[in-house]
């Protein structure tokens, strides 16, 4: 187990509790916890690979229970431009912590701003074809890979195909079930994952799971705008940290 400070590992348990409310019904809450794990972590270059059982373990969850309703085929054509954004990414990952701070900053402030001119019904993306296959994939793929922040330009996407809420938290969950598997070669050969790194994962297992089941209860009780307003905010001020040099 690593030998962190115990608020290291309740911030850990923060972030993991929000990726399995992200996964059951407020998605919003996802892009949270990616600049707070940095700092859980203390490393924006380890960071990636750590939450990324946290985040198989939640796509797990959200993949059975909403296992009637994906829309498989309308990933299909966005799946090879994920690749090439992955592979974009893949290679960032060489680059140390100086670097990889501000850039997961920059990928996450980027994604809060999509979130909001969606929010304003302006989407400032192309819709439909092989562009906005390509924008959306390559972005996402990218995103996923250096940051495990495709979130938000997943949901910008998955809004273009009209699905019915079922359907579009299912293909989702999918999507990142998929994707995130792929990732654990990388990350391994890249030395993001490790014996420390799975114990620590491990023992935030439970808030991820409490965070799953709070999820889909709290997503009928509490109004959608409340949970998206304090987000935003959080996200904001969580981010403005990865732009400070790590000493």
């Amino acid at each position: 187990m690593p030998d962190f400070a115990l608020w290291r590992y309740a911030l850990g348990m923060l972030c993991a509790f929000n990726v399995g409310v992200a996964k059951t019904g407020v998605p919003g809450m996802g892009i949270l916890a990616i600049p707070l794990f940095v700092v859980a972590v203390g490393n924006a270059r380890l960071s990636a690979g750590w939450l990324l059982p946290i985040l198989l373990f939640a796509d797990t969850f959200a993949v059975w229970h909403f296992r009637k309703h994906p829309a498989a085929n309308r990933l299909f054509a966005l799946l090879p431009w994920v690749a090439v954004g992955m592979a974009a990414g893949a290679w960032l990952l060489v680059y140390d912590d100086r670097v990889l701070r501000p850039v997961i900053g920059a990928i996450i402030l980027t994604m809060l701003v999509l979130f909001l001119l969606r929010k304003r019904a302006v989407n400032p993306l192309p819709v439909e074809g092989v562009a906005a296959s390509g924008f959306y994939g390559i972005f996402a793929g990218f995103a996923t890979m250096v940051a495990n922040a495709a979130g938000p330009i997943m949901n910008l996407y998955l809004l273009t195909k009209k699905l019915t809420r079922e359907e579009f938290v299912a293909t989702g969950a999918w999507f990142f079930f998929l994707v995130n598997l792929s990732k654990i070669p990388v990350y391994w050969k890249h030395g993001l994952m490790s014996q420390s790194s799975l114990l620590f994962d491990l023992a935030m297992a439970p808030a991820t799971l409490a965070g799953a089941l709070v999820g889909k209860r709290l997503l009928t009780r509490i109004p959608q705008h409340v949970f998206e307003a304090a987000v935003i905010v959080l996200s904001v001020l969580a981010t403005i940290v990865l732009f400070i040099p790590n000493r």
